[in-house]
């Protein structure tokens, strides 16, 4: 299983901030689990598509082509704002 977790209004988009999920495909990447998501949501693929969207494996951010193994948790962190 891969823990999925969704930060800000990703967790709004997601309905849920966090997921587990099963992956059978051989190489998993973020860009493949984000690819999925979009299958079943497409208003969350698109703000997973957003540039400034971020991605972490186990707490360190990684890139979208980083490898992903079962039993590892993938954060989704929305761009930061603020002032």
């Amino acid at each position: 299983m891969i823990k999925l977790l969704f930060f800000g209004r990703l967790g709004d988009f997601s309905e849920n901030i966090e997921l587990n999920i099963k992956c059978t495909e051989i190489e998993v990447t973020p860009n493949k689990v984000r690819s999925l998501l979009s299958e079943d949501n497409a208003n969350l693929g698109k703000e997973l598509a957003a540039a400034q969207v971020l991605v972490a494996v186990n707490k360190v951010i990684v890139g979208w082509s980083h490898p992903i193994n079962d039993g590892d948790e993938l954060a989704f962190l929305p761009p930061v704002t603020g002032g």
